[in-house]
């Protein structure tokens, strides 16, 4: 099964992540399937970029969002609404 979850990077106290496609198996920051996009909590609002065609795309395919990565595509979309 595909999961839409986070990865993390960046240094300790620092964290940035990726959002990635990866098969639940693999570990949190191991491989993936493709990268979708990435999210910084530590901006002052925190920043999300995210390529929805491809989320909604692997949405489609029958990959299952985090909780987390839930909230951050109902933020984008909402935004990418806001903008149109």
């Amino acid at each position: 099964m595909v999961r839409i979850r986070l990865t993390r990077l960046g240094a300790k106290k620092r964290p940035h992540y990726r959002v990635v496609a990866a098969d639940k198996r693999s570990p949190r920051d191991g491989r993936f399937i493709e990268l979708l996009g990435w999210y910084d909590p530590k901006t002052d609002p925190s920043t999300v970029k995210l390529d929805l065609p491809r989320v909604d795309h692997w949405l489609g395919q029958g990959a299952q969002p985090t909780e987390t990565v839930a909230r951050l595509i109902k933020k984008a979309k909402a935004e990418a609404g806001a903008a149109a």
